[in-house]
């Protein structure tokens, strides 16, 4: 679901919900309910060995090859498939969405109800994202909430903010950077932050030459 439209706030401070899910897991710890083994080996594995690593070689992807970009756009499940990148916690990704940002359009995403996300492309979730100021805002005032990350979007482009739920999730394809001609797409998808593909900021511009 998309909304067009023609945060003084600490993006790290933990929110209601965010507190309760930590006293959830104190307490189902406790009472033997949950393996902290188990609850370590999820976060090490989102929180550092997949990142947000996934969705950069998507992007990186779809900027290098036209026939992959259309398939992404047409069918983003199974075109992150293609790249062997097929689950979440759960062990089965959600249907993915990918829209793509251009020279008359920006997409930002947010999940409103609670806090969906492609865990499988972008690993844990900011907290920031799960947070119910950046939720309920950024629809109502998308460009201010996106000028607090740092971000302007030109008042003649056009903001699409996409509400994720827990049947889709939603991936921003952000704009190619200039002067990337000859990239690797390893060296593009070093340009791919995890703000980009949520919509809160823009792809990198590089720094050094193509190698």
């Amino acid at each position: 679901m998309s909304h067009d439209h023609d945060h003084d706030h600490d993006h790290e401070t933990p929110s209601g919900p965010a507190l309760r899910a930590e006293a959830l897991e104190a307490l189902l710890l406790e009472k033997g309910l949950l393996d902290p083994a188990e609850v370590d080996a999820v976060i090490a594995n989102y929180g550092e060995r997949v990142g947000p690593l996934n969705g950069a070689r998507v992007v990186a992807r779809a900027w290098t090859d036209e026939a992959y970009r259309q398939r992404l756009l047409a069918d983003g499940t199974a075109a992150a498939a293609e790249l062997g990148i097929v689950g979440g916690p759960g062990g089965q990704m959600e249907r993915l969405v990918v829209v793509e940002n251009g020279p008359t359009v920006h997409n930002v995403v947010v999940c409103t109800l609670c806090s969906c996300y492609p865990w499988a492309l972008l690993g844990l979730p900011p907290r920031w994202y799960k947070d119910p100021a950046y939720r309920s805002r950024v629809v109502r005032e998308p460009r201010g909430v996106l000028r607090e990350f740092g971000l302007e979007v030109p008042k003649e482009k056009a903001l699409k903010v996409w509400d994720s739920s827990a049947e889709v999730r939603y991936l921003v394809l952000p704009e190619r950077p200039e002067g990337t001609e000859g990239f690797s797409e390893a060296q593009l998808a070093a340009l791919v932050p995890r703000e980009a593909m949520i919509g809160v900021a823009l792809a990198s511009e590089p720094q050094g030459e193509a190698a």
